[in-house]
């Protein structure tokens, strides 16, 4: 009888704590009789995608919308009203993340700030409580993401990264064929974004930032600058003071599929090279203005125990005898396999004989 009892209250205990772990980025147990819990949820950084990822969580029914956090008004504000008509709920507005922070009391934050912005607001939204969505890359620099790990594992709390393949059902579909042996075994991968523009980068002019925005802030741990209109709403992807050009923006998602793949956690060797040959030299002086200086052709080979893999990246000259401009390329035994993004995924069987193998792409999770 006490065996018995003890073992109803640790199914309780473990029920109850799985309610709590599977917030509405995951799947909850049903409950026919109880209703799905809605999580204090607030969103640092209110432009298109940080609304994108929002969306979802209001659609799922599982997010209270307490807070909305921007250094610019415009974007904010709009994010208010669509909350308002989506669900009738009128969220507080904040410029300063910590107010947010200490005044709402979120359950979940989502991050979807400027790469320099995103270890600060996870760390301290970790340490009020909360649970974290932050988008991909995890942070501008490796230590900012070490000190995010540890603040997660202090805190106790989840921490997830919006690396979205790993739920695309094309991308789950073509991870299982590219698992199951069809390929064969694979000796190289090769990770890839082509095409583009091309000619030199012309500069952009220094100006007061928009009314409303609060450039400071924006700047924030990183070096301050004169604003520029390239840099926002999402040209800073190429300033390497906020974040790592087309590697840390596209190349994240390619390498993870490539980790995913292999069950990897890191190779042995890493070597990189580029530069500008086409944009021309980063400019950034008080009569022309700023261009971006981020490489637009860069090449890292990465050395794995069984296998090596290589990043290409060039920001014009598309080939279109390559079949595809975004992916990744397994080069199997059996054949080659490209993981595509619009384009779905393809194997290429090595046998002229055999047929080619396609999925078309589905975003749908």
């Amino acid at each position: 009888m006490h065996s018995k009892l003890k073992t109803n209250r640790n199914r309780r205990a473990f029920i109850q704590q799985g309610l709590q772990a599977s917030l509405f980025f995951g799947v909850a147990p049903y409950i026919k009789a109880a209703p799905p819990a809605r999580y204090r949820t607030a969103l640092i950084g209110c432009g298109w995608w940080g609304m994108n990822v929002l969306h979802e969580a209001m659609a799922a029914k599982r997010a209270k919308v307490v807070g909305l956090c921007d250094v610019y008004e415009r974007p904010m504000l709009a994010s208010k009203d669509e909350v308002s008509q989506r669900t009738g709920e009128q969220p507080r507005c904040y410029k300063d993340y910590r107010d947010l922070l200490q005044r709402e009391r979120p359950e979940v934050v989502i991050v979807a700030t400027p790469d320099h912005w995103h270890a600060l607001p996870c760390i301290e939204a970790l340490k009020t409580g909360a649970h974290v969505y932050v988008e991909k890359p995890t942070s501008h620099t490796i230590g900012e993401s070490r000190a995010m790990l540890h603040a997660s594992r202090a805190s106790d709390r989840a921490v997830q990264v919006g690396l979205h393949r790993r739920i695309g059902p094309h991308h789950l579909s073509g991870m299982q064929f590219l698992k199951s042996g069809k390929v064969g075994t694979i000796g190289m991968v090769k990770l890839f974004v082509t095409g583009g523009g091309g000619g030199p980068e012309t500069p952009v002019g220094h100006t007061k930032p928009p009314t409303g925005m609060d450039w400071d802030m924006w700047c924030g741990p990183a070096p301050s600058r004169p604003y520029c209109r390239k840099l926002t709403p999402g040209g800073w992807r190429n300033f390497l003071d906020y974040a790592n050009g087309t590697l840390g923006d596209w190349g994240v998602h390619w390498l993870d599929q490539l980790l995913w793949w292999s069950e990897e956690t890191s190779p042995k060797t890493v070597y990189s090279t580029g530069g500008r040959p086409v944009l021309g030299p980063a400019i950034f002086n008080d009569k022309e203005g700023s261009t971006s200086d981020a490489p637009d052709t860069q090449t890292v080979s990465y050395a794995f125990e069984n296998f090596t893999a290589v990043w290409e990246h060039r920001k014009y000259a598309g080939n279109a005898q390559e079949h595809h401009r975004i992916g990744a390329y397994f080069y199997g035994s059996k054949g080659v396999f490209h993981m595509g993004w619009r384009d779905g995924w393809t194997f290429y069987p090595k046998s002229k004989g055999e047929p080619v193998v396609h999925e078309d792409p589905s975003f749908d999770n």
